[in-house]
């Protein structure tokens, strides 16, 4: 079957107060290995970086080569959705199929745009219910990666970065929590995005978003914790 991700390139962030880049839509899903579904906003698709460096792919490939057959993902993802924007994508992209992980990282925008910790619990938990949804209503088989620090990056120059990372730490404690609750597995890549700070060559050309060796240490962190969910 045909791997296919389609999308369309808008750019970088906008005076309306979000972060406007590519779609991806739902593919047809490979034959070989358990099916994945990536759900999440730029840090999914890696805006800026190669379709190859996206950190779902990489994981996809770090699994495999680790003898864990996971499919390459499907991608349903948009640089700028906030959590409710993903939820009512989801919506829309009426996919019924069931995958054998499920991943998800949102909330940047949330934070961006300046929405409550209390209003992004509430959409956060119901992303957690759809993903387990999708994994065939098994927690065990979703994986919440936490929310970049985007105020450590050469876009936030100018901007309060020591707000920036208390309130995404607040959103980050928000995911954790709802994960406990729901049984669903939490990988802090946070401090791997602080301590890209100082390295340029960790950055797209827009000074917010992440290339290739980044996006690689956020699937290495992740690798053990889906072995242990697929084993």
């Amino acid at each position: 079957m045909r791997f296919l991700l389609i999308f369309t390139a808008l750019l970088a962030a906008c005076a309306t107060n979000s972060i406007v880049a590519p779609v991806s839509v739902p593919a047809p899903v490979p034959a070989h290995g358990a099916p994945y579904l990536a759900l999440g906003d730029s840090y999914t698709i890696g805006e800026g970086a190669a379709e190859a460096d996206r950190w779902p792919v990489q994981l996809a490939q770090l699994a495999q080569q680790s003898g864990l057959a996971l499919a390459p993902p499907d991608i349903i993802a948009r640089t700028g959705w906030t959590t409710a924007e993903l939820q009512d994508a989801i919506a829309a992209a009426h996919n019924s199929n069931t995958y054998g992980l499920v991943s998800l990282l949102i909330g940047v925008n949330n934070q961006y745009r300046g929405q409550s910790p209390a209003a992004y619990r509430t959409e956060f938990r119901q992303l957690l219910a759809t993903a387990v949804r999708f994994a065939g209503g098994r927690p065990g088989r979703v994986v919440v990666l936490s929310v970049p620090d985007w105020g450590q990056s050469p876009y936030a120059q100018g901007r309060d970065r020591a707000q920036i990372g208390l309130e995404i730490d607040q959103f980050n404690a928000v995911a954790q929590d709802e994960c406990r609750r729901a049984g669903i597995a939490f990988v802090d890549i946070t401090p791997l995005t602080r301590a890209a700070a100082d390295d340029r060559a960790q950055f797209t050309a827009d000074g917010l978003h992440y290339t290739g060796p980044q996006l690689r240490l956020w699937a290495q962190r992740a690798l053990p914790v889906v072995q242990g969910l697929l084993k």
